[in-house]
């Protein structure tokens, strides 16, 4: 009986614990599904709660017509958008013929240290240029854009100054880059309409490579890296270009889209969500599409010009368009390496055209070298001594007959493309102070010298009527070791100058008045 009863006793004791296990781990659990509730619950507040600064515009890119804008000009981060002008960069070098798409690209500790979205990069290892294209069209990678900036610039920070003054060039007057990548930065900024802009520059400059903003997919060391804009394929017509984001901007994205002969870039910033981000760009899409014409009237978007607002019909008695140079420095944008000039379609001829040296003083030195416009070839003939030319303001054309020296005659030479001056007898050519008065126009500033011709001679045959008594010249400006070719014509007065540039930008060829 004992033996039973104690039996009995524990029995009741195993079952009392059972049962206060049990509402003790149902306590718990109720305890766990209400903190998972909150938790729910405040998770969606926090994203229902989450609106971004918005905006957006669409442009019609064959006139040049804004068919939507809302706050267009308001300051916004530009996120991974950034990336647009990290491979505008890298295109110029790709066209230059300084890099080639097998190029390998060395990876720095900095740029494998970016934060994601990123490929995975280790410090000492390098990514072909092609393949690092594709890393930031789809996935956008971090360390892949500081692998490009380091390569072209040397440094990240000196990079993204050379972004900077190219989205000056472009005419993005209010955007700034800090980095190549587009992680946050607070002084990192830029606005939809500047976008837009950089949207357009990049097919009407880099066509051959644009193709590559379509890409949804490649493959990377086995593996498939997939895309972030899931409009490619999806929309009627969307081509590119990239998507981004980060808290501060929300989900944004620049996109092109082609319809038969229509042809928009939309930009929409501020989406809480990505999914949201897209239905508002579809929808803009969708709406602006009709109002956009078929057929391109719109100068292509180059450096030097303001672009995305609908364009005036040319006015040529007025000349408020018309850039005159100050006493201010002017911020001047290196023009591409490029095998074809803007606005030329026809061969090089030669062109008498005179090479001025500038160095950083206001009075200087320089030697006048002209090229015969039969030939660029260099003419045997007896040694001479130079005669050096003191250059008013930095500026300088042939002085007047009575003050000209004895005729110039080309010399074989060690030293490219200079001209000698022979030496009138007895005694040694004087110095002869030029002092340039008028108006100058400049088509153009370059790294080399026979670029700054081909611009010359291009823009003589896009305007034979109102350049036929200019007198081109190349001047070269030299700061520190590194040298620019302005590409100018002289001789104007102003009137003359100011048609000269109107009839030039009508042609796609940059133009900026000055005076002496």
């Amino acid at each position: 009986m004992l033996r039973r009863g104690t039996f009995v006793q524990r029995g009741v004791r195993w079952g009392a614990f059972a049962l206060t296990t049990m509402a003790f781990a149902s306590i718990v659990s109720v305890g766990a599904d209400a903190r998972a509730r909150r938790h729910h619950h405040a998770h969606a507040a926090r994203h229902d709660s989450y609106e971004p600064p918005a905006s957006s515009i669409v442009v019609d890119a064959n006139s040049g017509a804004v068919l939507q804008a809302s706050n267009p000009d308001e300051i916004r981060h530009p996120a991974s958008l950034t990336k647009m002008m990290t491979l505008y960069l890298l295109f110029e070098r790709l066209q230059s013929g300084q890099l080639s798409l097998a190029s390998e690209l060395p990876v720095s500790a900095h740029a494998a240290a970016q934060a994601p979205s990123k490929l995975g990069l280790k410090a000492g290892d390098s990514i072909r240029a092609e393949t690092a294209i594709k890393a930031i069209v789809t996935k956008s990678a971090n360390d892949v854009a500081v692998v490009i900036g380091e390569a072209l610039g040397g440094d990240e920070p000196s990079f993204a100054r050379m972004m900077t003054a190219k989205a000056r060039a472009l005419g993005m007057t209010h955007t700034t880059y800090r980095n190549a990548s587009g992680l946050p930065d607070e002084d990192q900024v830029t606005t939809a309409r500047d976008q837009s802009i950089i949207g357009r520059a990049l097919r009407d400059r880099f066509p051959q490579y644009f193709q590559y903003f379509s890409t949804r997919s490649f493959a990377y060391h086995g593996d498939t890296v997939r895309g972030h804009n899931h409009l490619l394929g999806s929309v009627d017509g969307v081509d590119g270009i990239k998507t981004g984001y980060i808290n501060e901007s929300g989900f944004n994205i620049v996109t092109s889209v082609h319809r038969g002969n229509r042809y928009l870039v939309a930009v929409v910033f501020g989406g809480h969500t990505a999914r949201a981000r897209d239905a508002r760009v579809v929808s803009l899409i969708e709406s602006t599409m009709e109002k956009a014409v078929a057929r391109r009237t719109a100068p292509s978007v180059v450096e030097g010009w303001q672009t995305a607002r609908p364009a005036p019909e040319p006015e040529p008695a007025r000349t408020e368009s018309v850039a005159v140079a100050t006493a201010t420095p002017v911020q001047e944008a290196r023009e591409p390496r490029a095998g074809v000039e803007v606005g030329s379609t026809d061969p090089i001829k030669p062109i008498p055209v005179k090479t001025i040296s500038v160095h950083s003083s206001s009075t200087q030195k320089t030697t006048l070298s002209a090229v015969p416009p039969t030939s660029g070839r260099l003419s045997p003939a007896p040694a001479a001594k130079v005669t050096d030319v003191s250059i008013v303001k930095g500026e300088a054309l042939p002085p007047p007959e009575e003050a000209r020296p004895a005729p110039v005659q080309r010399v074989a030479s060690a030293v490219p493309e200079k001209l000698a001056v022979a030496e009138p007898p007895p005694a040694p050519a004087p110095q002869v102070k030029v002092h340039v008065s008028g108006w100058i126009i400049q088509v153009g500033a370059f790294d080399d010298e026979k670029e700054a011709k081909h611009r010359l001679s291009a823009a003589q045959d896009k305007a034979k009527d109102q350049l036929g008594g200019a007198d081109p010249f190349t001047e070269k400006v030299s700061k520190g070791a590194k040298s620019l070719y302005r590409a100018r014509f002289a001789g104007l007065d102003k009137d003359a100058a100011e048609a000269a540039c109107k009839h030039l930008k009508r042609s796609d060829i940059p133009c900026m008045l000055l005076k002496n």
